[in-house]
């Protein structure tokens, strides 16, 4: 397997076997077993939404491996004065190893990637968050021995997380559940392209919490209103009240069963505060392994 110079904009860009590679190389990095030197490659962080998790553990990662992070705010750079998204890229593309770009459109980050050699990473988009769920399933995975025949059951906002939930857990073999309110589903075109990609695993979307729930091995949600929708947030909290993760829906899951959430969280909205802090939370598992799955990403898009 190589990914040496590819790009990573969505999981559909992977194949199953490539999937499991990267989690192999985040699992022996987390353990210490394999370290790679990424001294001389510079990765930039071009973000244009407010982020914790994800710009730490990049820099983190690309600092752990002895190579530098150069943040490109836009606030500061010429993107927000308008530059050509493809006049930035070719210029960045000369400057940089890696880029790893957060922000709204998933067409910003695939124009960049046509136009780049480098090797151009999706750190989140309106459409899918490829990263998170990277370190979603290395979380399953350390739980339970292997993700694939894993029942995996997201409740809440059919958001960029459902959508690469739904292509991650079909290439890892698991099988996938999608709860959400009437008119808030994940996009049909998503759905079908997992369905494609699963080799037989069940991929579902419904709106009853309760039998999706049943028998589940991962609960998973989200916050009902994310970056960009918070004027929605009051308007969606009657819709959504049905969908909090609490002790009664976790019970209808298996005994062993655990809950992830990719933060930040709504404590007593998405998912009580009983649930979050209790003793089938993997949460701040999950978030450190952001730093693990994408210090191998790094690595492996690097060829080191």
């Amino acid at each position: 397997m190589s990914l040496t110079g590819r790009d990573l904009l969505s999981l559909a860009d992977l194949n199953g076997a490539e999937l499991q590679g990267i989690l192999a190389a985040a699992k022996a990095m987390k353990a210490g077993t394999l370290q790679p030197h990424c001294g001389g490659k510079t990765l930039g962080l071009l973000f244009r939404k407010a982020s914790t998790r994800t710009r730490v553990s990049f820099s983190v990662a690309m600092q752990q491996m002895r190579g530098s992070v150069i943040d490109l705010d836009p606030n500061v750079t010429q993107v927000s004065r308008g530059e050509p998204i493809e006049d930035t890229a070719r210029v960045l593309d000369r400057y940089l190893d890696v880029l790893a770009i957060r922000t709204f459109a998933q067409e910003e980050v695939t124009t960049f990637a046509q136009h780049c050699r480098i090797p151009i990473i999706n750190a989140l988009t309106d459409a899918e968050h490829p990263c998170q769920i990277l370190a979603d399933l290395l979380t399953i995975q350390e739980n339970f021995g292997e993700v694939a025949g894993r029942t995996v059951v997201y409740i809440g906002d059919g958001n960029n997380i459902a959508h690469s939930l739904l292509l991650g857990c079909a290439l890892a073999g698991a099988h996938v559940r999608i709860a959400t309110p009437e008119g808030f589903a994940p996009d049909p075109t998503v759905v079908t392209q997992a369905r494609n990609l699963s080799a037989g695993t069940e991929v579902v979307v419904t709106t009853d919490p309760q039998g999706a729930a049943a028998g589940a091995d991962v609960l998973y949600t989200d916050v009902w209103a994310s970056m960009g929708q918070e004027a929605e947030a009051a308007s969606r909290q009657a819709a959504f009240q049905p969908y909090q993760i609490k002790a009664e829906l976790l019970a209808l899951a298996k005994p062993e069963a655990i809950v992830l959430h990719c933060l930040p969280a709504h404590r007593d909205e998405e998912i009580t505060a009983e649930v979050l802090e209790g003793p089938q939370s993997r949460v701040w598992d999950q978030a450190e392994n952001r730093l693990h799955a994408q210090k191998a990403l790094i690595a492996l898009l690097l060829g080191v």
